[in-house]
């Protein structure tokens, strides 16, 4: 069925797959992704899109903005958020070259 998934909708099925592989195990936390967790997630995940992924300072502070209910995890409402904060400026960009390339 995998293999009938437009690529829109298998890039959607990456988005949360990553979601789940960076989940906690810890019963404490279900269903959320640790701070290490995500610190971790940042570095192998998206390196090559954001700056500072290494930065432990970065990545905390990056947890803190999205970490809305203050309780030290991202879940899935806080992830997909983070998700669409990434892609504006990505769809900014392509918007951008596209009109340079028109012109």
């Amino acid at each position: 069925m995998a293999d009938r998934y437009t690529k829109q909708e298998k890039a959607v099925v990456v988005l949360v797959e990553n979601f789940y592989k960076y989940m906690s195990n810890n019963i404490l936390v279900k269903n959320k992704i640790s701070k290490s967790s995500f610190r971790n997630m940042l570095q192998h995940e998206l390196d090559h899109m954001l700056t500072n992924t290494r930065s432990r300072e970065a990545a905390d502070k990056v947890i803190q903005e999205l970490d809305k209910n203050q309780d030290g995890c991202i879940d899935f409402e806080e992830y997909w958020s983070f998700i669409g904060a990434i892609t504006g400026p990505i769809a900014n960009h392509i918007r951008e070259q596209e009109q340079q390339s028109s012109s």
